[in-house]
């Protein structure tokens, strides 16, 4: 009796193209030809979310990988040379990177090596929270509405971190992509040129190699698959170090994250109707016959009460007492928000990205620890010279704020009064009144914002501008039109005349001239620069360590999804051993292959290659009541891969397949073949399937550890050990079935959806459009969130105990 049950099934609309489950979850990620990424349940292959594609970010997934903790998705897309992180609660975008070239595969890994330094390190990671007071949630009304990001995400994108252990995401693909990055974020190790294109990838849990599966063109322009191994020596003997930067440069790009978010809920909150000021007098000064400056005009009223009938015009016909009111109440809220903002956001997140930067410039200073990994401490003092620039910056737009707040009041309640003079209506007695100090702030309120600039015309299209704020947050490389007037600043005057505070590296460089935003592009690059040194300096310390020629492509396998076809790589965590699984259908359509490589480069291991026999694997363990003549079968091995460090699950397909019959899933214990003695002398000019016919070959009988997969023309599998779950595709990538892979099949019988859903194919293809159409349909309305009903729960016991 097979000991593995089949718990859902399902007919998907489209192509599948890759798939993965969680770590921790019974939980499968699936990416489709249209571009959606979808997560389904182990139970009945329930659709928890999906995520459409998004002109934004792309619509060609090419990889995906759970980070090992399970709470985050990444997933890379071809189509716009991006990688992305996706929370997996709630299918929201929390991170997104380029690439220089589409990624074709990912593998995600967590270090488990322990050790005194680093239990010391993780349990006082957290100091920082110590000194540091935690950063505000991004307010929701003025959230980004961008389509790639949505709301209220500042707490997730700061929970991007994660557990403090060391987790890596490696990226490959073809032109000699190969990318390291620590905890998914920030790039540890730019790695040398490896030929051909990436089509799997492996890290090994102790960073001592990475091996690689890589497809080149050979001389004949055959498709060739290629085992390599690099050697990541630097990374393991220095792991307490690169955990500890890492962790930190990874702390800076989630801190540079909540910047550009808070800088665009800024933007947001800033309003184009408070331009309508600016174009309205362009336009009066366009329109108006007299050469009276508008700047004498606004002067006349204010100290005679007097205006002319083109003032009078603009003022009662255009603007309006309703208008006026209408933009002094929006200029208000809008530089309130954008003044909290400022305070709360900018100046806590900048405080922090010169405290994380100060402690990587300490590091840098310990040669003998740090200096092997590239850390440059002028690279880190240029860093924290341009946060503290940035942080300069956002208190000169706080001053412009707080300078504007004051004037458009006083600005507003004296042309309230005016225009209600004007339109000969009551004013209120306490508007009524106005001080000479009051008419003074106003004259010169108008005498330096509303004088006509044909400069400003010819750059803008617009003589003036009284609205000072708008240009601290536009993105773009001009000069402020307006920079702030430090005409008798004694300070700049007390640094312009000295000697040596006017070059001095203890003083932080304001660019007078510059927005906002184009000093935080510029903290940006002197960051960036100062965290690409230590992966160039990684990347060199890689060496390859291990170059084998494997075999040839079958042109029958040409057109299948790369992602999906052997070979396959698998890390045994506790022998720290590579195993490469693949199959030679050209050569022995029946065998399939084993490679053992140490992680450690130079150490030697037994078995290095074997060969599993699986013609006959089961004709004695088939009853031939139900197998009829199924003992007269040979089978071949469609994919494989591995369940945990023992068993390797199989689809099995017979040379002479029955009607709905002849597919098999299995788990192959690994025990016997890996027990053999004979040794394999491989013969490094020559590629393995030239030399196959000495290959040590074991044979194999299974028991009870299969299932016959009938109706089903099953493909390929992915599953996860540690769950104890299965997922199985069909040839046409339409088509999955998913397995509790450790209990048994009892209840098969009290079962009618199963079998239901087993025996009628044609039924499932028939409600197929009916029941996706009522799913896209959430699905469109919601945006690719979650449904209510199907949030994850942490209570679920989805969770590994």
């Amino acid at each position: 009796m097979p000991s593995f049950r089949q718990v859902g099934e399902k007919q998907l609309p489209n192509p599948v193209l890759c798939m993965a489950w969680s770590p921790k979850r019974d939980l499968i990620a699936l990416a489709n030809t249209a571009g959606e990424l979808l997560l389904h349940r182990l139970a009945n292959f329930q659709r928890v979310w999906s995520l459409p594609p998004n002109e934004n970010t792309g619509k060609e997934i090419t990889a995906l990988a759970w980070r090992p903790d399970g709470k985050i998705l990444a997933f890379s897309l071809g189509d716009t040379k991006l990688v992305v992180l996706c929370d997996a609660e709630k299918a929201d975008i929390l991170h997104l990177f380029p690439v220089e070239n589409p990624v074709s595969c990912m593998h995600w890994m967590e270090v488990l090596e322990e050790s005194s330094v680093l239990s010391s390190f993780y349990s006082s990671e957290d100091e920082s929270n110590l000194f540091l007071p935690k950063l505000p949630t991004l307010p929701k009304s003025y959230s980004t509405t961008s389509k790639i990001f949505s709301e209220e995400k500042s707490d997730e994108i700061l929970n991007l971190l994660g557990e403090v252990r060391l987790n890596i995401l490696v990226l490959g693909g073809g032109s000699c992509l190969l990318e390291l990055y620590a905890y998914g974020m920030y790039k540890i190790a730019t790695l040398p040129e490896v030929p051909g294109t990436c089509r799997s990838l492996c890290l090994s849990s102790d960073l001592k190699s990475l091996s690689i599966i890589t497809e080149i063109r050979s001389s004949d322009n055959d498709p060739e698959i290629r085992y390599i191994q690099l050697d990541t020596g630097l990374l393991s003997d220095c792991l307490p170090e690169v955990t500890r930067m890492a962790r930190k440069f990874t702390h800076i790009s989630t801190l540079l994250q909540y910047l550009r978010l808070s800088l665009t809920c800024m933007c947001e909150a800033w309003e184009d109707i408070l331009m309508q000021m600016d174009l309205r007098l362009t336009k009066f000064v366009q329109e108006k016959n007299t050469n009276t400056q508008v700047q004498d005009e606004f002067l006349e009223l204010l100290l005679w009460g007097q205006s002319s009938p083109e003032l009078q015009a603009l003022l009662m016909n255009q603007l309006t007492v309703k208008g006026l009111k209408k933009l002094g109440q929006s200029i208000e809220t809008s530089y309130s928000s954008i003044q909290k903002l400022v305070i709360s956001h900018l100046q806590s997140g900048s405080e922090a990205l010169l405290y994380h930067l100060s402690e990587v410039k300490g590091m840098s200073l310990w040669k003998q620890k740090f200096h092997p990994l590239g850390l440059d401490s002028v690279a880190i003092e240029d860093a924290i010279t341009a946060v503290g620039s940035f942080t300069l910056k956002a208190n000169e737009l706080l001053q412009v704020i707080d300078k504007s707040m004051k004037n458009f009041k006083a600005f507003f309640r004296w042309l309230y009064v005016a225009m209600l003079r004007m339109s000969e209506d009551h004013v209120p007695p306490e508007l009524n009144k106005m001080t000479q100090k009051d008419i003074a702030f106003v004259a010169d309120f108008l005498s330096e914002h509303f004088s006509e600039n044909e400069e400003l015309f010819d750059r803008k299209g617009k003589y003036f501008n009284v609205e000072r704020v708008g240009q601290y947050l536009k993105d773009e490389d001009e000069d402020l039109v307006s920079p702030p007037n430090t005409k008798g600043n004694q300070w700049l005057k007390f640094l312009q005349e000295s000697t040596h505070l006017k070059e001095s590296p203890l003083l932080f460089p304001s660019y007078p001239q510059k927005s906002l935003h184009f000093v935080k592009r510029m903290m940006e690059g002197v960051i960036e620069l100062c965290l690409q040194k230590p992966a160039e300096v990684i990347g060199k310390s890689v060496k390859r360590s291990v170059s084998l020629s494997l075999y040839i492509v079958p042109e029958s396998s040409e057109n299948t999804p790369r992602l999906f076809e052997l070979p396959s790589l698998y890390n045994d965590k506790k022998a720290n051993l590579h195993y490469v699984v693949f199959c030679m259908p050209e050569v022995s359509p029946c065998k399939l292959y084993l490679l053992r490589r140490s992680t450690e480069p130079n150490r030697p291991v037994s078995n290095v290659l074997t060969a599993i026999d699986l013609s006959n694997v089961l004709c004695q363990s088939i009853d031939d009541t139900t197998a009829g003549s199924s003992s007269d079968r040979v089978y071949s091995c469609q994919d494989a891969r591995f369940y945990d460090n023992e068993t390797l699950t199989v689809v099995l397909q017979a040379s002479e397949e029955e009607e709905n019959r002849g597919r098999v899933l299995a788990q192959l214990p690994l025990s016997s073949a890996l027990s053999c003695k004979e040794e394999f002398n491989w013969d490094s000019s020559l590629r393995l399937d030239q030399q196959s016919g000495s290959i040590p070959s074991q044979g194999l009988v299974l028991e009870n550890q299969w299932r016959d997969l009938e109706n089903m023309k099953a493909q390929f599998v992915a599953v996860n050990g540690i769950r104890k779950v299965a997922c199985v595709l069909s040839s046409n990538l339409r088509h999955v079935r998913v397995f509790e892979m450790d209990v048994e099949d009892e209840e098969d019988e009290e079962r009618p959806e199963s079998q239901n859903a087993g025996s009628d194919q044609d039924g499932l293809e028939e409600t197929l459009g009916s029941q996706e159409e009522a799913e896209g349909g959430q699905t469109e309305g919601q945006g690719g969130g979650l449904r209510p009903e199907e949030q994850l729960e942490s209570g679920e016991g989805l969770e590994v105990s």
